[in-house]
């Protein structure tokens, strides 16, 4: 993403808007932009991390990456994704922090015609007309789940490093608890405060996170059930249904 977006982070437009498509297993490597990003995932699947959380990106839904944000993108399956990057002075009536945002077709829609359009467009035609119509539809954009935050708390980071190396581990929380040098109720409470989520319902979105990304890959369903920690494909539906709400799944 550095290369050729450069000129995107300085053409003297309000949003500018670029496509790309990456090779399956492809990955940006860490980075930031000056501007604001909207990543939005065309098709294939996306998994965006930065210091406070780790995102999850399938079609038709788009990340709102603040500016300077350092972030790292790793695709799974074949991606094609369209970026709108957004001056700071706009930034000031859009979503502070990052976030999921499920993209309306208008939305899709304005991205690709803006896309289409040249790079310096015309601000009082047709170009200027799309970047104010995607600036509004981004503040209504509305938000989706498919977050997993990190906590700042190095004992209870320790803990979701370690189970996003193995989602499948069978440690409880009190295991987890002595792992990570602190009390059950410190690890509880810290999850709770610092994640918004108690420790099961993060374990739980961390299995369904990691099982779109394996399912976008290719694995076999009920692989995928075992490989995230559940007992058979019927449990993993269940809490992917929970969690994700009317996101369309796959297996």
């Amino acid at each position: 993403m550095h290369g050729d977006s450069a000129a995107y982070q300085t053409v003297p437009r309000a949003v500018a808007v670029l496509p790309k498509s990456y090779a399956a297993g492809a990955a940006t490597g860490w980075h930031s932009h000056p501007r604001a990003q909207l990543l939005y995932a065309t098709s294939g699947l996306t998994l965006v991390t930065a210091e406070d959380g780790t995102w999850i990106l399938p079609p038709q839904h788009a990340l709102w990456i603040p500016p300077r944000l350092f972030h790292d993108v790793r695709m799974h399956g074949r991606v094609s994704m369209c970026s709108a990057y957004v001056t700071p002075e706009a930034v000031g009536i859009l979503p502070k922090g990052c976030r999921v945002l499920e993209v309306t077709p208008l939305l899709a829609s304005a991205l690709v015609a803006l896309a289409a359009e040249p790079m310096l467009y015309d601000e009082g035609g047709r170009g200027g007309h799309l970047a104010a119509l995607i600036l509004d539809e981004i503040g209504r954009a509305p938000e989706t789940p498919l977050t997993l935050p990190l906590p700042r708390d190095p004992r209870l980071r320790r803990v979701c490093e370690a189970l996003l190396k193995d989602p499948a581990s069978a440690l409880d929380i009190d295991a987890w608890a002595e792992r990570a040098g602190a009390s059950r109720r410190t690890l509880t409470r810290g999850f709770r405060a610092e994640t918004g989520m108690s420790f099961g319902d993060w374990r739980a979105r961390l299995r369904v996170v990691r099982a779109l990304a394996l399912a976008t890959d290719g694995c076999p369903p009920h692989q995928i059930a075992r490989a995230v920690g559940y007992a058979d494909l019927r449990a993993l539906r269940t809490a992917a249904r929970r969690i994700l709400g009317g996101v369309e799944l796959s297996w």
